[in-house]
């Protein structure tokens, strides 16, 4: 349970990363929604980790800095592909066909809340703490006034097998995140090469036993842009930082990211679409922001120590 560990901080550059692997793990959520128009969900998910594993092998052959050929830690990687790749994009892929990609973003900003509690149950050096909970509490808070009580009242009327996909897919990462702690002292590209290569393998023979691509209409160009996108952004950079932000943040900090997707959402639309911030969106990025002061939790202890 390595007993001795020294909890996991949060500093400038671990904040900084996570903002940016908020905005491209936030634009998946678009890309699904344009694929699954067109591929059904093992195929979609396929792309999006084969191309990501073509990727990262050629960048680590180009740097002739190949990932260890041990076995077990490739049973390893395989275990963490099923966990953080496999079983999640599948079900937010097949979720997004029946639900909008802004719910399904929605839902998974409960990973935190099962993450917590995982963390809680399973390691020495996560425990839960007053700050982590009022950190989720705010977070929370401000996801739901940034859904707004329209959209509240109408998510009941969704398909409720995909709602559950997506809190099936949360909850897949919060398992995700302690298991990917076993990775700790091995550099992040590899950690993410070796992950999505070993979700590849898993996802040939699924998608070719449940959806047959070989028999499916070529796709359009918007299609493969998607799966570029996807990922080029989305997976094979966005994995990179999610291991060098595991490393030293650790699996509880790091879950919180997910309660930054609908702030860089909004981000992005005011920037690229022309789209205009009301006072209920100022309203939720406060309360998420009060989430991350609470869940960093230096504030809090400058001020027990009279700093301020």
């Amino acid at each position: 349970m390595d007993d001795n560990r020294a909890a996991p901080t949060m500093g400038a550059t671990e904040w900084t990363l996570m903002l940016v692997l908020s905005v491209l793990w936030g634009g998946s959520f678009f890309f699904y929604k344009v694929l699954v128009a067109q591929v059904p969900p093992f195929t979609v998910v396929l792309g999006r980790v084969g191309l990501a594993a073509v990727m990262l092998n050629l960048l680590l052959i180009i740097r002739r800095d190949p990932v260890p050929r041990d076995l077990a830690l490739w049973g390893r990687f395989i275990i963490l592909g099923l966990l953080n790749n496999v079983v999640p994009f599948t079900l937010f892929a097949f979720g997004e066909t029946r639900i909008s990609s802004g719910l399904a973003s929605i839902l998974n900003a409960t990973t935190p809340l099962f993450g917590v509690v995982v963390a809680h149950l399973f390691t020495a050096d996560e425990r839960l703490s007053w700050g982590k909970a009022a950190g989720v509490a705010f977070g929370l808070a401000g996801v739901a006034v940034l859904v707004g009580p329209d959209a509240l009242r109408h998510a009941g009327s969704g398909d409720l097998l995909g709602e559950a996909a997506c809190l099936g897919a949360a909850l897949t990462y919060a398992f995700a995140s302690l298991y990917g702690r076993r990775f700790r002292g091995l550099p992040p590209l590899k950690v993410a090469t070796g992950q999505v290569t070993g979700s590849t393998l898993v996802l040939i023979p699924l998608s070719a036993a449940f959806d047959a691509p070989w028999t499916l209409p070529m796709p359009d160009a918007t299609v493969w842009l998607a799966f570029a996108g996807i990922a080029l952004f989305s997976t094979a950079f966005a994995y990179v930082l999610y291991f060098r932000i595991l490393a030293t943040a650790g699996a509880t900090n790091l879950l919180f990211v997910t309660f930054l997707l609908p702030v860089s959402a909004i981000g992005l639309g005011v920037a690229f679409l022309g789209e205009a911030v009301s006072a209920r969106t100022l309203a939720g990025m406060a309360l998420i922001g009060l989430g991350l002061v609470a869940f960093d939790g230096r504030l809090a202890k400058r001020l027990r120590k009279g700093g301020y």
